[in-house]
């Protein structure tokens, strides 16, 4: 495997999250800066995580402190284990090599202790082990937190401040009013202290149906904020769970659990998404209800990443993809062209690659697109330092170097890796029959063609100059081959090394080459905003993928999983990882060399 990027250090980024964070360092508010990414096990990755991720180890990197892998497990109804396992090896595999000792684990099998002090819940956390590869070592589970949730809502339900609900979700929602009107107070909102101690037990233990009743804050039915009108904090599911079994048939959501997930692993800076801020209010008044002795964590809102020809939402995406009744168009979640990091991974696009992405988007306030020309851009920019060189011919042309006797092998040195100071070298043979470009020749080209046409010459490349003698045809009057001279004298060593010619072109031996099926990737969807008009299917870009019989130069053969190539110039390369064999290499495109869309656009 090719060896991972050196990242140049540059200044820690400037913005308002980090002032915050300087700020309470400065005031030495926290004994640790610890943050958290929290993402549901209920899907893949994307490249919008990816800024969250950036973000939350990014300022735990510039501050000595830790940042908290957790797995927001609290709906088991669309929760997998698959899910778990690929958000673990897809944050390993972003943060590997540059923030990975910043990544909070907790010993395997370890679990919070609670103690019950005049009914206020004081729970600390089992001692953390950080470090990706620690052995026994596990990610934070917010359902290792079941237990002390729930006794944390008994003490809310002492203290007065939730209460059992009998309301359906149907009438939930009517009695919850909407943005223009106040909701209505649930008739069950007034049970007493001991009622609802009774119910909130009895649904723990099983005894009613889903849905029969929930567990809801008693806050305000007439506030402004919808999140604030008696939020629901626990439902009835009697839905195995994929890390606690059967244990639980009660299930916190999502806003009661996080904020005290954040507190029980000693969480300080909480960085959510804007769609969080009218969340932020119940995460405060949760904490501060329970009336918690260590320092509180607060909550921080910043925008979404969102780049363009892109589409993240699985809602949607599940339509390419298939949802396993049906086959998708697509190739399953690590497809190539979706924007999920394993699909990311597949097409051979390096971590440094996303990370000088997601960080150079920045942090605001505002939302807005970033084009995605820019992350294309990045991808170059990282494999032109890790891709090695290699030829490859994608539509082969033979070519016969009629001066060349068959059998012979003449020696050419090729250049590995140019961005070196020490460039590394390979043997190559050029041999009386070749594969050029099929688009590298033109029987009658247009103005300033500086490729092969007839009587004309070019060089090919690490070998000699070649002129054009013949194009030979079929009975279809289709080109089949070409017959050239080679000159000989200008190969490296040779008299006339020096004469000039104004076109290179990339090529193969015929006789020596690797047959290989290649994968041009290229984006999935035409337009910048698919879903703008309510339909993106119409809008998938027909091209995404096109699967070409391709030439390889021999040293390609030996390709392994995770290499980075260059095929002179096509683009950068890698050895697909799911479908190559040493009998039959797979290579994906991952990007071209220069930018095909600018002119479309």
């Amino acid at each position: 495997m090719s060896a991972a990027p050196t990242e140049p250090a540059h200044p820690a980024p400037s913005d308002f999250i980090r002032e915050i964070v300087a700020r309470d360092v400065a005031e030495k508010r926290y004994p640790k800066i610890v943050t958290r990414f929290p993402p549901e096990p209920n899907g893949y990755l994307h490249l919008g995580h990816a800024k969250a991720i950036c973000i939350n180890f990014g300022i735990a990197l510039e501050n000595q402190g830790q940042c908290n892998l957790r797995l927001d497990d609290t709906n088991p109804a669309k929760e997998e284990v698959a899910y778990v396992d690929a958000i673990v090896d897809d944050v390993k595999w972003l943060v590997a090599g540059w923030a990975d000792h910043c990544l909070g684990f907790k010993a395997k099998g370890a679990t919070p202790v609670a103690q019950m002090v005049n009914d206020r819940a004081d729970y600390h956390i089992a001692a953390v082990s950080p470090g990706p590869g620690v052995t026994g070592a596990e990610p934070f589970f917010a359902s290792h937190y079941f237990e002390q949730l729930y006794l944390y809502a008994v003490a809310l339900i002492r203290k007065g401040q939730v209460y059992v609900c009998d309301l359906s979700a149907e009438e939930t929602e009517d009695y919850r009013g909407a943005p223009d009107r106040p909701g209505r107070n649930s008739p069950f909102r007034d049970r007493s202290v001991d009622e609802n101690l009774d119910l909130f037990a009895r649904m723990k233990a099983g005894e009613f149906p889903d849905g029969a009743r929930s567990l809801r804050a008693k806050i305000d039915m007439a506030s402004p904020n919808m999140w604030l009108r008696d939020p629901l904090l626990y439902r009835i599911r009697h839905t195995a769970h994929h890390q606690t079994g059967d244990a639980w048939c009660i299930y916190p959501l999502y806003d009661y659990a996080h904020c005290l997930s954040d507190y029980l692993e000693g969480v300080t800076h909480s960085l959510c998404s804007l769609e969080f801020t009218d969340h932020r209010p119940l995460y405060d008044w949760i904490l501060e209800n329970l009336a918690l002795p260590r320092p509180l964590p607060h909550q921080y809102e910043f925008s979404k990443l969102r780049p363009t020809y892109t589409l993240v939402s699985k809602r949607k995406l599940i339509q390419l993809v298939g949802d396993g009744t049906t086959k998708g168009w697509l190739q399953g979640w690590d497809d190539p062209r979706l924007p999920t990091l394993r699909g990311l991974r597949r097409r051979g696009v390096p971590a440094s690659a996303v990370r000088r992405f997601a960080i150079g988007a920045g942090v605001t306030k505002f939302i807005s697109t970033t084009e995605i020309a820019v992350f294309e851009h990045a991808v170059r920019e990282e494999l032109n330092q890790l891709a090695q060189r290699r030829m490859a011919v994608l539509r082969p042309l033979k070519l016969v170097l009629t001066n060349i006797a068959a059998g012979e092998r003449l020696e050419c040195s090729a250049t590995n890796d140019p961005q070196s100071e020490t460039p590394a070298t390979r043997l190559i043979h050029l041999t009386r029959e070749v594969f050029i470009e099929t688009d590298d020749f033109a029987e009658v080209p247009p103005p300033k063609y500086f490729r092969l046409k007839p009587g004309g010459e070019v060089r090919l490349k690490y070998a000699c100059i070649i002129r054009c003698d013949e194009a030979v045809k079929d009975a279809a009057g289709q080109i089949s081959e070409l017959r050239c001279t080679a000159d000989l004298t200008t190969r490296a060593g040779g008299p006339n090394v020096e004469r000039k010619v104004k076109g290179t072109l990339h090529w193969v031996s015929a006789t020596e080459c690797v047959e290989a099926e290649v994968r041009l990737y290229d984006r999935l969807f035409r337009v910048p905003e698919p879903d703008a008009d309510g339909d993106f299917l119409q809008h998938v870009n027909p091209h995404s993928l096109e699967v070409v019989a391709a030439k390889l130069e021999p040293a390609l053969g030996g390709a392994t999983s995770g290499q980075y190539f260059q095929f002179e110039r096509l683009g950068y390369f890698i050895l697909d990882s799911k479908d190559a064999t040493p009998a039959a290499p797979v290579f994906n495109r991952t990007i071209t060399l220069r930018d095909t869309w600018a002119k479309a656009e």
